[in-house]
């Protein structure tokens, strides 16, 4: 095969143009001569490599979406459930909450001075079950007097059991012996006492109560009941003074206790 000759620069011609290029060989390229820049200006056309940007993520989306479908669709489940079986559980034993009222209220001390109370007070409380298959189990109650915001007695009942369909009476001793009061506790009472010749009188009772729907036993749970529009009378002598019992009202309200708060 004949030898290439590539020179290093095309011949100028005389008159200071550029020099036309060879025409090929007649012997089918032998003896062919190329220019020196014409490797230079390979891949000179080629457009600039820019690298394609990552994918979009869709799986991650996807998923999420899935899990917040899956939750709602759990909650809304449990919701109804929960609901279905609250109607199936009042359709079958009718739920109501027991009822209490003060049947009878006698002052018999009530001894006021510049700094100390000395008082006393016979109280007899009735309390009803009106449920047909519930009962009641109930834990010792705290009994507290209050008149305008102050303590005025403090006393106990007994645990006891509230059977279906029954009505329970109970009987206490609400005191406060020697019980020392502020300066405005004292004036407060005086006050009323000097006006009206009569106090306002707030009864509130705290317990704890089990609930037992035929076999089946609850946990216990905080109930306070509080009874308003009392109004109590001084007594004169030893004779005891009976109390305004008439239009009295008694609140049974739930006491659920979460963490350090009581609602």
């Amino acid at each position: 095969m004949a030898d290439r000759v590539y020179p290093a620069a095309k011949p100028a011609a005389p008159n200071g143009t550029a020099a036309p290029a060879p025409a090929p060989a007649a012997n089918g390229g032998a003896n062919q001569t190329f220019p020196a820049n014409k490797a230079q200006l390979y891949n000179a056309a080629r457009p600039t490599y820019r690298p394609m940007p990552p994918p979009r993520r869709k799986h991650r989306r996807s998923c999420c979406c899935c899990c917040c479908l899956f939750i709602t669709f759990f909650i809304i489940t449990i919701v109804l459930l929960a609901a279905i079986a609250g109607a199936i559980f009042w359709v079958l034993y009718r739920p109501q909450r027991p009822s209490f009222s003060v049947s009878t209220l006698q002052v018999s001390q009530f001894n006021l001075t510049s700094t100390k109370l000395a008082s006393k007070f016979n109280l007899t409380v009735v309390a009803r079950n009106p449920n047909k298959k519930i009962s009641f189990f109930y834990d010792p109650i705290n009994i507290s007097f209050n008149s305008n915001d102050v303590d005025i007695g403090d006393g106990s009942l007994p645990a006891f059991m509230h059977d279906r369909k029954n009505t329970t009476t109970l009987k206490t001793v609400v005191s406060s012996s020697g019980k020392n009061l502020d300066d405005s506790a004292i004036s407060n009472l005086k006050s009323k006492l000097k006006n009206k010749n009569s106090l306002p009188l707030e009864i509130k009772l705290d317990t704890k109560v089990k609930v037992k729907v035929g076999s089946l036993k609850t946990k216990k749970v905080g109930i306070r009941v509080k009874c308003t529009g009392i109004k109590i009378t001084v007594p004169s002598g030893k004779t005891p003074t009976k109390a305004t019992t008439s239009n009295v009202k008694c609140k049974v309200d739930l006491r659920i206790k979460i963490w350090k708060w009581t609602f």
